[in-house]
């Protein structure tokens, strides 16, 4: 099946959409075609929050996922399927939704430019249970979202306010899943602008490899968290345009033969939990990458395929031994992850091939794993030095040893040489230093303006110190949030 038009509901109202620019953004939509005016531009990058929408999607077991994003990089064509709800939605019959009153009763807004976003970030979230959440998961929640005239203590007292109310509001969850279901065809989408431009949503993997056998230069995007950036930033005009979302059978996550597989549909939020729960510190990593807007839209496949030499999650995923599988038309390879990134800009992907599946093996008996990132912001910034441990240790003998960095070469890579300092030997002072030393014969870093060559040398030497500290006593508090947690700030 195939289908010409986009559809999907504005707040309550239908939308069918023919035509339709393939790199229009959901935010120039909302404001030039639909007039609501309420969503912001601010940066245009995803990075203040002033777009942030909500979209909602049946999440498979009778309900709806309420995920807030950032309109200004989301394309247009992604809204397939969705209820898209912005603020102008919230209000019912002119009595404000709880969150928009809790944030007027505690002063929560002074200019009033950001404050649709939080207003649609609280949203989200009391749509998602606000009662019971504690400091950090709100900190989280609203970390895609700035303010420079109120300050957020009285925006968390919003967030309070509103967890109170348990009262429903005017989103119908049921009727809205028929009248989603009622849109749900399973038609492959191709939307055409002027006959030259085109925006694709196929609706499987086998569809997907199909397209790109057939048009082997589409730029594919998931999240468009960096691709939205080409468009909004650099006026690029990438046709045609192949958006993943559709093929559901790329948004998967199971545990098979002693392993987690990874569709490359699978956005960071829906992966986080299942991260956590095998390596803590991989679900810490991941709560730092961008904001909770950009989580609910980016996905792991895209960061390992984009190949970028900072990408947070290509170093643990390196140390923790994981697989790609790779797919063009009917044919699937398998390669370690670490071959895949050969220079910088340069993958191990021919034309038509596509990241499918990141597998990574569960951890075994011994294993301990450690991630550590160091950036200039704690939150929604990028990485200086991203690093990722896997050690397994026997009667105090460090038996493997698998080390990744990022930020420290043209792509990520394995630190060979301090692998080989610390495997068959004690975990000790001494062991560690000489992995320490031998961090310079593995990296010789570059100065940028994200940190010099001598800082990333020095601070990659200095995660090897942190790890050999947390193992040898678990009890320091060697995290910032730890510390936050110590001494109460912000309470």
């Amino acid at each position: 099946m195939a289908r010409d038009c986009l559809r999907f509901l504005l707040g309550h109202e239908e939308r069918t959409l023919a035509a339709v620019d393939p790199t229009a953004t959901v935010l120039d939509y909302l404001r030039l075609d639909e007039r609501r005016t309420g969503t912001k531009e601010g940066c245009a990058e995803g990075d203040c929050g002033a777009c942030s929408v909500v979209i909602a999607r049946p999440d498979g077991a009778g309900g709806l996922d309420y995920r807030a994003v950032n309109a200004c990089i989301q394309p247009l064509g992604t809204l397939d399927g969705a209820q898209v709800i912005t603020v102008e939605d919230l209000a019912d019959h002119g009595r404000l939704h709880p969150v928009q009153q809790a944030m007027v009763e505690t002063h929560g807004s002074q200019c009033g430019f950001c404050t649709p976003g939080f207003v649609m970030s609280l949203f989200a979230l009391w749509k998602r249970g606000l009662d019971g959440l504690d400091d950090q998961a709100l900190d989280e929640g609203l970390a895609g979202n700035l303010c420079r005239c109120t300050g957020y203590a009285p925006i968390v007292r919003a967030a309070r306010q509103a967890a109170a109310v348990t009262a429903p509001d005017q989103f119908d969850a049921a009727a809205t899943l028929a009248r989603l279901a009622a849109l749900d065809d399973g038609a492959d989408v191709t939307l055409t602008l002027d006959g030259t431009r085109h925006f694709h949503a196929p609706a499987s993997a086998d569809a997907l490899a199909a397209l790109l056998e057939r048009q082997p230069q589409a730029t594919v995007v998931a999240g468009a968290t960096d691709v939205g950036l080409w468009l909004t930033k650099h006026l690029k005009r990438p046709d045609p345009l192949v958006w993943l979302g559709r093929a559901r059978d790329l948004a998967t996550v199971s545990e098979t033969d002693g392993a987690l597989a990874i569709g490359a549909g699978v956005t960071y939020s829906e992966a986080l939990e299942r991260l956590a729960a095998h390596w803590p510190d991989f679900g810490a990593a991941v709560r730092r990458i961008g904001s909770t807007q950009i989580r609910n839209a980016g996905t792991i496949g895209g960061n390992v395929a984009n190949g970028s030499p900072i990408g947070d999650t290509p170093p643990m995923l390196i140390a923790l031994g994981a697989r790609l599988t790779l797919r063009k038309g009917a044919e699937r390879r398998s390669l370690p992850i670490e071959d895949f990134f050969i220079d910088y800009g340069k993958q191990d992907r021919r034309p038509g091939e596509f990241v499918e599946t990141v597998t990574i093996p569960l951890p075994g008996p011994g294993q301990v794993f450690k991630a550590y990132k160091v950036s200039k912001r704690f939150d929604q910034d990028i990485s200086a030095v991203m690093a990722g441990f896997a050690l397994t240790v026997a009667d105090g003998i460090v038996t493997d040893a698998r080390i990744a960095y990022g930020g420290m070469a043209g792509t990520p890579k394995r630190a060979r040489a301090a692998e080989a300092a610390l495997t068959g030997r004690p975990l000790s002072a001494a062991t560690v230093a000489a992995a320490k030393a031998a961090v310079a014969e593995d990296f010789a870093p570059l100065t940028d303006m994200r940190a010099s060559a001598h800082y990333r040398l020095t601070v990659a030497r200095n995660m090897l110190a942190r790890l050999f500290i947390e193992l040898g006593d678990p009890g320091i508090a060697t995290r910032l949030w730890d510390k936050r947690r110590i001494d109460h700030v912000g309470a």
